[in-house]
This record gives structure tokens, sequence and C-alpha cells, in this order.
């Protein structure tokens, strides 16, 4: 007698994935309202940071930098590719995004290889906390698969990156505190004072947060000075103006804070900007470009939330308050100037 055995070992996950996108085809499975969305944003971004990356390609001097660059291209380039191929099959219609309309790679040097560097840390930091929020949301296989490559490419470009900023000396560390030697539970409610009395020293949630703040603005403030520089617009040039008296003022915020808990603050990138008057890029992308920092910065206020300091906890609840201004602002420049592509959007009705 012929003895059967069932194989129990699981199914590899690729295999799994191909049955699911087969059953799916069958029926033919539509992209729900948070796929959409989520296409149309990787969309935007793959679609400026092509244009920029292009632009940093044409201006970089150094060959470690210059290798991450090329990586991060071929990556955006991916992106638009996977995505316009699932359009096609939708029979989606492709966004415009940004065109070469957007950038004149040939301009003079407006950055320098140090900022680039901190520019891709951030653009990385930033995609990969957006990708894995997107993931959670998509359910259709082929669309998950792509996000969750979408996670590993930002994820490669950080380590690279900071790979790189560490063997030239660029990387700033966060502060160091002691490693702690026993567990300890609080037991008074002025472990969240911070208005009266004696404060308490920052914990390392709110370091951490106080410092990536602080890493964001100092960022902020060089984009803002470099796009104040060379806009065309004096609509534009002015926003940017804003823009860095808000980065600055965030900085010099945070910066107290960790200098009143004796901790040493050394970050500025405002030197990594040249006196390059001349537009690499269109006053659009820059806008476009701002609207996304401002989007990433309110979401990492609000991550924030995390701090029970109750003095902290307020100061990221009034920047972000700020942010939220500045963004909506920046928004009725693009809508003003016929600048803002339309994300899919559900159908009117009218009762």
């Amino acid at each position: 007698m012929e003895i059967v055995q069932n194989n129990t070992e699981p199914t590899p996950q690729h295999d799994m994935e191909a049955v699911h996108t087969a059953i799916e085809d069958e029926r033919n499975v539509r992209l729900t309202s948070s796929e959409l969305a989520g296409l149309w944003v990787s969309w935007m971004e793959s679609s400026i940071k092509e244009r920029i990356v292009t632009y940093f390609l044409k201006i970089v001097e150094d060959p470690d930098v210059q290798q991450i660059l090329e990586y991060t291209l071929g990556i955006a380039k991916k992106h638009l590719r996977i995505i316009s191929e699932i359009y096609s099959r939708e029979k989606h219609s492709i966004p415009i995004g940004f065109t070469d309309d957007d950038v004149n790679p040939d301009t003079p040097r407006l950055f320098t290889d140090s900022f680039i560097l901190s520019f891709l840390e951030e653009m990385a930091r930033s995609r990969l906390d957006g990708y894995s929020t997107v993931l959670q949301m998509c359910t259709r296989t082929d669309v998950r698969k792509y996000f969750t490559e979408c996670v590993a490419d930002p994820a490669e470009i950080y380590n690279r990156t900071v790979s790189v900023m560490l063997s030239k000396g660029l990387s700033v560390r966060a502060p160091y505190i002691p490693v702690p030697d026993k567990i300890d539970f609080t037991k008074e409610q002025k472990y969240l004072a911070g208005y009266l009395g004696k404060q308490r020293a920052l914990n390392s949630i709110e370091i951490s947060h106080i410092f990536l703040g602080l890493q964001r603005n100092s960022v902020r403030k060089a984009m803002f000075i470099a796009f104040g520089q060379v806009a065309s617009s004096e609509q534009v040039k002015q926003y940017m103006v804003r823009g860095k008296e808000i980065a600055n003022k965030h900085v010099e915020i945070f910066s107290a804070l960790l200098m009143k808990n004796d901790f040493p603050v050394s970050m500025n990138w405002d030197s990594g900007i040249t006196d390059s008057k001349i537009a690499p890029f269109s006053d659009k992308l820059m806008m476009q470009q701002v609207r996304t920092s401002n989007a990433v910065l309110i979401g990492a206020y609000g991550k924030a939330s995390s701090v029970v300091r109750h003095d902290i906890l307020v100061d990221f609840l009034r920047l972000m308050a700020e942010i939220v201004k500045i963004s909506e602002d920046g928004l009725n420049i693009l809508i003003e100037n016929s600048w803002f592509e339309e994300p899919p959007q559900a159908k009117i009705s009218v009762h």
C-alpha cells in the first residue's frame, strides 16, 4: 500500500504571493482609495526625487557621495516604472509630477557635498517612515509587495548615507546618557511637571525627539536659505524667508532644551549653501519639496506625544501648530499658481 505523506511545510512567501496575485487577477480586484493614495504619493515623491538627484549628480565632487546618488536615482526610476506598470493595468492616468522643465542641472553649484549627504539622510528617513505607514493601509498583493520593497529601499539609502557621513566625520550623534544599572518606577506625579518647581532631567525618549527636531530643522533652515536665494517669484522668495525664520526659531528652542541639560549642541548646515543666485529648480518644485518637508515635520512632532514632561509636550504642540499654518500658506501658493496636482478623489455627490 502506498503511503501518501502530507506536506506540512509552509509555502514560501513568494509562492503565496503568486497564488494570491493569481486569485486577485481572476477576481479583478480594484485598487482601494488607500492604495490609490499611496501609489500617487509615491509617484510624486519619486518624481521630485529623480529631478533633485539628477542635479546633485551634476555638481557632486566626492565619489562616495556620487555612488549613493546613483543608487538613489536608480531607486526613484524603479519606483516610477513599477507604478507606471500598475497604472497601465488599471487604466489609471499617469500623473505629471515633475519634468525636465523643473530642473536645470547645468546651473552653478548651490549645495556642497556635505549638505547633499544631510539632505539624503533626511529624505531617506522621511520616506522610510512614509512607506511603512502606507504599507499598513494596503491589502492588494501586488501593491503590498511594491511598498514592502519601498520600505527596504530608503532603509538602504539611509544606511549607506550614514556610513559615509560617519567615515567623513559629518554625522552628528545623539547625546549620550548613562546606561541604566537598575530598574525604577515613577512614584510621584511631579515626574510629569515642567513648569513649577525643580525640573527632572530629560529622559531618553524626550532627548530623542528633541534631537531629531533639531536635526530636521537644521536641514530645513539651510534648504529655505538656498531656495529663497534662487527663487524667481517674490512670493516664493518671501515664503522661503519666513520658513527660514521659523526653522531657525525651532533650532534655537531645541538647542536650548539640550544645553539646559548640559548636552553639547553642534549642528549647522548653513555653510553647505553656496552664494549662487541661479536656480537649479523651478519655483513649483521647490514649493512642493517644502510642502513635503512640512508634512514630515508635522508627523514627527505628532509622534512626540510620547513625551511626558508637560513643558516639552506643550513645546512640540505649539511648534506643530506653526508648521501646520505655514504648510497651509504654502499650499495656497501652489494652488494660486496652478502648481498643485490633485490626488485621486471620490466623485462629488450632490443632494
